[in-house]
């Protein structure tokens, strides 16, 4: 339990104000910057959303879907090359 704090002079009132002030803004910045930094985990940041957009332009229409099928039988060839089988 808190106890209630007794002032002698209204002085004493402001400067707890102030250190309140300052410690709520405190608060507030690191909450923004837990944001931000839970923003940039969550969402990719821009190298990689541009490369989704080349990805995606790329893959989209006749030649995407001819890429779709033979990307797997090319990995495929890669791989098994490799191995020398």
């Amino acid at each position: 339990m808190m106890e209630t704090k007794k002032y002698a002079s209204y002085a004493e009132i402001e400067h707890d104000l102030e250190i309140l002030k300052l410690e709520k803004e405190i608060y507030f910045q690191k909450m923004k910057l837990s944001y931000e930094k839970t923003k940039d985990s969550i969402f990719p940041s821009e190298p990689v959303q541009g490369f989704y957009a080349v990805y995606k332009k790329l893959f989209s229409g006749t030649l995407g879907s001819i890429l779709k099928i033979a990307l797997p039988y090319v990995i495929g060839w890669f791989i098994n090359r490799k191995r020398g089988d």
